[in-house]
């Protein structure tokens, strides 16, 4: 059995970039002359990804709570490549902090910065962040849910790593509500791993924090508010284990 869902789990994986190459062309010219263009062609290749997902390796996707229309910073929990699938779909205009090295990932990186991506060098966040904040006065930035991932990489279930400034930072800066989304994906699409296991993953947005909080007690609520969900959910789908820290981790 374990063999039989690692081969449809590389056909899925094969079949998934080169979808996202055949997408990328056949919307290119459409997103060249307009940024909906780029946004079409990101949410359509999003649900092919969800729905082949199911089909070739039986992991269904629920959304839960109320997904955000207006402007937001979207502070999410980042266990897969596939939160940020999910996640992407069920936002009307979303776009991402990013690392700056993935803008050089074909197709992948062309289309990010069409849809208002932003990409930041690891450490130099908060002149990022400075600079996303100017562009916003001058009416520069596009409107959009701003998604950042407060940990700043994936982390897989049941590894522990500390919540770094940045969603503070924005929050005060941009002032705008912040929603935290919790999810349990990493359980069914692991962190460097060929094999996706059946099961039900779930992205749940969690209730909105308005403005106007201090900055330590925004980023100890977020992320008390984002743990706390994303191991219900993990418990929920049967997941069980002590909390390991990531410098812990034995190797490989």
């Amino acid at each position: 059995m374990n063999a039989i869902r690692w081969l449809f789990s590389l056909i899925f994986i094969i079949q998934m970039y080169v979808m996202m190459a055949v997408v990328s062309v056949l919307f290119f010219p459409w997103a060249l002359l307009s940024r909906e263009g780029a946004f079409a062609a990101c949410h359509f290749y999003a649900r092919w990804v969800i729905v082949t997902a199911r089909i070739l390796c039986g992991i269904r996707t629920e959304v839960r709570g109320e997904v955000p229309q207006d402007e937001v910073i979207v502070a999410a929990k980042h266990q897969s490549f596939f939160d940020i699938i999910v996640i992407f779909a069920a936002l009307p205009r979303p776009k991402f902090i990013m690392k700056r090295e993935l803008i050089y990932t074909p197709f992948l990186g062309q289309y990010a910065l069409r849809i208002g991506c932003i990409p930041v060098d690891r450490g130099k966040r908060g002149a990022a962040i400075a600079k996303m904040k100017a562009d916003v006065q001058k009416g520069l930035a596009e409107p959009g849910q701003l998604v950042i991932y407060p940990q700043g990489t994936r982390v897989a279930p049941g590894v522990v790593k500390p919540y770094k400034a940045g969603p503070g930072l924005l929050y005060q800066q941009l002032e705008q509500p912040c929603v935290p989304v919790a999810t349990n994906i990493g359980l069914f699409w692991p962190k460097r791993s060929i094999l996706r296991k059946p099961g039900l993953a779930v992205v749940e947005f969690l209730p909105r924090i308005g403005t106007g909080l201090p900055m330590q007690e925004f980023l100890s609520r977020v992320e008390t508010e984002i743990e706390t969900r994303s191991n219900r959910l993990m418990a929920e789908a049967g997941f069980v284990a002590e909390p390991v820290a990531e410098s812990k981790r034995p190797p490989g």
